[in-house]
């Protein structure tokens, strides 16, 4: 064979790559996809592939959420302490007439429930100790109030704080789900947002969502398991009451609850107010509680195609009680 000129390798080698080039083309002409749409389908496949776990497949970004409610002015101190079915909590706020607030002073878990409090003499001391501690903040007697959840109604200890804060002059205020859903949107939802916005609820005992100016559902909360409903179920029943959110407040969903906390601590930066809430299929669940929220959240995402959850720290249906007052 001769030996081959320097022009003829020139030749051959162009041929190969143009060989390589066009039997590429011809590949990615036969799976009708471009190289960026092989990415985004792997992209995709991954989210799909995160999601399986809990059950969700819908992904969307997390755009940041700029917003500072505004402060009260000339705020007034009012008190409040949340009886639940497995501790209490206590919240003092500043709230002016326009219902402008600013939560001052929480305080979370501190469970008389469950400590064994057998006399009524046991329950006055302790309730005693949560006046005293908001007088001395500067919370007048008169603006100190007492509510019950609707899941806490039902413990056999409440007869006994209903009698000692009435001996006291205390009256206990008991919410019913409905009443809990409008106070927790009154909590949650700016009123910037009231035309663009909706807020959910997700509790243990129930999953309320709400928005202006007389919308609510009741929907089983993260503990439906318990109950022998299925996943299933309840997604389906979540989709089929939250497509009530009128269309033209589905831009922005401020959400609370046990579950949504528990997710938002994940990736809260700082001591910021609101944490923007990753898509259902970024999070992988821990424990059942956490599975059947994540579980309702997908499902509320799903049926209204609201694509920005943002968690409030700093709201919950008690302080919606003393912003209603």
């Amino acid at each position: 064979m001769a030996k081959l000129t320097t022009f003829s390798r020139l030749l051959i080698t162009v041929a190969i790559v143009a060989g390589i080039f066009f039997g590429v083309k011809y590949v990615l002409k036969q799976t009708g996809m471009s190289p960026e749409g092989q990415a985004a389908q792997q992209t995709e496949a991954a989210s799909r592939e995160a999601g399986t776990e809990n059950g969700a497949t819908l992904t969307f970004t997390t755009p940041a959420f700029n917003y500072s409610p505004p402060l009260p002015v000339n705020g007034r101190l009012k008190g409040i302490v949340e009886l639940g079915a497995t501790g209490f909590n206590s919240f003092i706020i500043s709230v002016d007439a326009k219902k402008n607030w600013k939560l001052e002073k929480p305080e979370y878990g501190v469970s008389l429930v469950k400590e064994g409090l057998a006399t009524d003499e046991d329950v006055k001391n302790g309730l005693r100790r949560y006046i005293s501690d908001m007088v001395a903040f500067g919370v007048g007697a008169r603006d100190i109030h007492f509510v019950v959840s609707s899941g806490a109604r039902k413990e056999a200890i409440m007869p006994k704080i209903e009698t000692a804060l009435k001996a006291m002059g205390y009256v206990v205020n008991v919410v019913t789900p409905e009443q809990e859903g409008r106070y927790g949107l009154m909590a949650a939802l700016p009123t910037s947002f009231y035309k663009s916005g909706f807020m959910v609820d997700i509790g243990s005992g129930n999953t309320k969502i709400s928005w202006y100016p007389d919308g609510a559902v009741e929907l089983p909360g993260a503990k439906y398991y318990q109950n022998n409903i299925t996943a299933e179920q309840v997604a389906q029943e979540v989709k089929a009451k939250a497509v009530q959110v009128p269309a033209n407040l589905r831009q922005t969903c401020f959400i609370i609850g046990g579950v949504p906390y528990e997710l938002a601590k994940q990736t809260r930066k700082g001591e910021e107010r609101y944490t923007v809430l990753k898509a259902p299929a970024d999070y992988k669940a821990e424990g059942a509680k956490q599975q059947a929220g994540l579980n309702i959240y997908n499902a509320v995402a799903e049926s209204t195609g609201c694509k920005q959850f943002v968690f409030d720290w700093d709201a919950n249906f008690a302080i919606g009680f003393l912003l209603n007052l």
